[in-house]
C-alpha cells in the first residue's frame, strides 16, 4: 500500500520522482489487481502453512513474497520520457535500466515482454514487474529473487492459465531462477545508475494519515488480506 501512497502524492505535485525498495520479512502471496483465488492459489497448502493472502493495486501476475525476494518501486514523471506515455514501451524503456543496473552487478538479463526478466539462453525469469498508472506519474514495482526458496512458488501457486510463449509451458521450479548477487550489491548499483542518495526513512506523519485514510477502501488497497 505505501507504493500506492508514493504515487498518490506525486500525482498531488507533493513530492516527486521516487525509488524504494522492501522485502518480506515472512513468507507471504500478493495478488494482482484482477487475479483470481481460485484459479491461481493452492490454498489447501497455504491454510496448512499459516501463509497470508494480500492484493495489489497493479496489474500482473500472482507472486510468492519473502526473504529472498527483493522489491524495487518506481514513481516516474510521465512527462519526462514520451515512451512512458505507453504502458507497452514503458516496460522496455524501464527495464532497460534495469539491466544496466544489474550489468554492473556482473548478471546478464534480458527483457521479455510483456514485463519479465531472464538469464538468456535457458530464458530463466528472476523478475516480474507490474504498473498502476496516475495522471502524470506512474508507479512501477517488481521483484528480483536473489535467495528464495523457489520450491514455494510451486507450493503455493497453481499454474498460470496465460503464460508468456517462452515459457514453454515449464512448470515453477523449471522456470523460476535466482540471480547470484546480494541484495546489498543490487540496492547500491540502483543508487549508482539513478545518481541518488539512499536512505531509510519511516513514514511522515501526511503519509500515515494517508495511509490510514485509504485502507479503508479495498479497490484501492495494497496490503489487504483475501
Amino acid at each position: 500500500m505505501f507504493d500506492d501512497i508514493l504515487l498518490h502524492r506525486a500525482d498531488q505535485g507533493e513530492t516527486g520522482e521516487v525509488l524504494r525498495f522492501w522485502e518480506s520479512p515472512t513468507v507471504c502471496v500478493v495478488m494482482g489487481r484482477t487475479g483470481h483465488p481460485e484459479k491461481e492459489l493452492l490454498r489447501g497448502a497455504l491454510d496448512r502453512d499459516g501463509v497470508r493472502v494480500f492484493r495489489r493495486s497493479s496489474g500482473g501476475g500472482t507472486v510468492v513474497q519473502g526473504p529472498g525476494c527483493l522489491n524495487y518501486a518506481l514513481v516516474l514523471d510521465k512527462e519526462s520520457d514520451a515512451r512512458l506515455q505507453d504502458i507497452r514501451k514503458s516496460y522496455a524503456v524501464i527495464l532497460e535500466h534495469v539491466i544496466r543496473v544489474l550489468s554492473s552487478c556482473g548478471v546478464h538479463a534480458e527483457f521479455r515482454p510483456v514485463s519479465d526478466l531472464v538469464v538468456p539462453g535457458k530464458e530463466l525469469k528472476f523478475s516480474g514487474n507490474a504498473q498502476k498508472r496516475g495522471k502524470r506519474f506512474i508507479l512501477h514495482h517488481g521483484t528480483l529473487l536473489y535467495d528464495f526458496p523457489v520450491e514455494l512458488i510451486a507450493r503455493y501457486l497453481r499454474m498460470p492459465e496465460s503464460a508468456p510463449e517462452y515459457r514453454k509451458g515449464r512448470a515453477h521450479q523449471d522456470f523460476i531462477i535466482n540471480i547470484p548477487v546480494s541484495r546489498e550489491r543490487i540496492k547500491n548499483a540502483f543508487v549508482r545508475h539513478y545518481g541518488i542518495r539512499l536512505t531509510e526513512r519511516t513514514l511522515s506523519a501526511q503519509e500515515a494519515r494517508c495511509l490510514l485514510g485509504r485502507a479503508g477502501r479495498r479497490s484501492d488497497a495494497f496490503g489487504y488480506s483475501i
